[in-house]
């Protein structure tokens, strides 16, 4: 656990406690002075898959516009500071711990959350930062999460499907319930799911918030490398291919780019800067290809997935480039996901499993479980590893062109990886 991580968890209390609801959030800003409405135009993203995308998406976009931005996301891959960017670059530590103080003075009275403690320290200094937009990813759910403690001016819905039933319950209308929690009145939103739950479209009538939603009122049309977004009032605009891989990241465009039409009054961006802040995004551990063994070395796919929709999207995007190559598979979970629902889809398309334990959190799967979940499912054998650097050099030989090394699972697994492989430049 990098220091600050391990700091603010002191001052949370239990690592990874979770305790929903905004009273002690609302108590904490009222003592920080903190109001709901930021001075800042203001985007919530939510949804079970699809928020990071969109979050850099809406960043790269606004920042090629010439506007001042601030990217609130979590979690991190592997610092702490990672989880807010002010004009694109990280927050340095020194003004992390500088807010951390003012929050835990503040909270004395009031114990507050690991991500609520986050939250309220990333607000302070989006708020000192005096930045033109400030685009805030939800952390769970949506409803009783901390960042639905500030007032939106567009919210946004990615997508809703069964992940953290726990905590937001075990149907998908269910969920979608607590994702539409970040809707308000007379708000516009935005809703990227092509398959829509109805709770969401009816908490938005209920709300009176006008919705506008992937595949009736704006769709991407085409097909391969040339697409075109179309929207409402007849506009057509042609869509630059996305540096991050996977057809969901066609979607995660079209919900960005939507949002930024609805909010052209308050924001008004050119089209040219639509499609410069698109090609420009980069964004590590998103259905990423890289080559770190040059040419004639196997491809290595790096995606966070960790719930069946997301898994179910990548083995979409693996069937489709596969070809007759090999794939070897490293796999680290937490034992809260649905582990044979998030490894059957990729079960036709991986030749060996490497199953690695994740050392930095007491949520996770051991590499001995999850070979057990795959013996269940008809997979003979997997190896164990301790981690993932182990399992990636035993996973890579005797691959070779052509061939393709997934590592997936969980960011606690695609962290292991060397952070120069992930984070590409330019």
């Amino acid at each position: 656990m990098d220091p600050l991580s391990a700091w603010v968890s002191a001052l949370a209390g239990p690592p990874e406690g979770m305790v929903m609801g905004l009273e002690r959030m609302q108590a904490v800003m009222a003592r920080l002075d903190l109001q709901a409405r930021l001075p800042m135009s203001t985007i919530l993203v939510a949804g079970t898959n699809g928020k990071g995308s969109t979050v850099a998406t809406l960043e790269a976009i606004y920042a090629a516009a010439g506007y001042h931005t601030a990217a609130y996301t979590s979690p991190h891959l592997w610092r702490f500071e990672e989880r807010l960017r002010l004009d694109g670059r990280v927050a340095k530590a020194e003004l992390w711990q500088t807010h951390l103080w003012r929050v835990k003075d503040a909270s004395a009275a009031t114990p507050l959350t690991f991500f609520e403690i986050s939250t309220l320290a990333a607000v302070l200094m989006i708020a000192a930062a005096a930045v033109d937009v400030a685009i805030l990813e939800v952390g769970l759910g949506g409803r009783l999460d901390a960042v639905n403690a500030f007032t939106p001016d567009c919210s946004v819905v990615t997508t809703v499907d069964l992940d953290h039933q726990a905590w937001l319950g075990a149907s998908r209308a269910a969920i979608g319930r607590e994702k539409a929690g970040i809707l308000r009145p007379q708000v516009p939103a935005v809703y990227g799911d092509l398959d829509p739950c109805p709770s969401v479209e009816a908490q938005a009538r209920v709300l009176n918030a006008p919705l506008y939603r992937l595949g009736r009122d704006f769709r991407v049309d085409g097909h391969g490398g040339k697409r075109v977004w179309e929207g409402w009032g007849g506009v057509r605009l042609p869509l630059p291919p996305p540096r991050l891989c996977g057809e969901g990241q066609w979607t995660n465009i079209a919900v960005a780019w939507a949002s930024v039409q609805l909010l052209q009054k308050r924001l008004p961006v050119p089209i040219q800067a639509l499609a410069q802040g698109t090609e420009r995004l980069r964004l590590p551990g998103r259905c990423q290809e890289l080559r770190p063994w040059g040419p004639a070395g196997p491809i290595l796919l790096a995606d966070v997935a960790h719930n069946p929709q997301a898994i179910r999207q990548l083995a979409a995007f693996l069937a489709a480039r596969k070809g007759g190559g090999r794939c070897h598979a490293v796999v680290g979970m937490l034992k809260d996901k649905d582990l044979a629902g998030n490894l059957t889809p990729l079960l036709p398309l991986v030749d060996a499993w490497h199953c690695v334990n994740i050392n930095d959190t007491t949520r996770a799967a051991t590499a001995g479980e999850l070979i057990q979940v795959l013996q269940v499912l008809g997979v003979g054998s997997g190896t164990a590893h301790p981690g993932v650097p182990e399992a990636v050099d035993a996973a890579r030989r005797g691959l070779g062109q052509g061939d393709c090394l997934l590592v997936f699972g969980s960011f606690h697994t695609v962290s292991q990886l060397p952070a120069a492989w992930l984070v590409e430049e330019g």
